[in-house]
């Protein structure tokens, strides 16, 4: 779970990061690269896990920034 957090180079849900965030300190999203499911294949202590990725196509919902103000 955390080699999935650290790969995220955006803030959504419960993977807020400082680095990515507004100008009013709201998540700042990254749809057009992380508009995914990611499952990670464990392979025992000696091997890195395999992400399994699959894409989620919103068709009737618009995917946009959120605020909690």
């Amino acid at each position: 779970m955390i080699v999935d957090a650290l790969s995220r180079q955006e803030s959504c849900g419960g993977h807020f990061n400082e680095a990515f965030q507004t100008a009013e300190n709201e998540a700042l999203r990254d749809d057009e690269h992380f508009c995914h499911v990611t499952a990670w294949e464990y392979h025992g202590t000696e091997k890195s896990p395999q992400p399994h990725i699959e894409p989620l196509d919103f068709e009737h919902v618009p995917l946009t920034q959120r605020s909690y103000k």
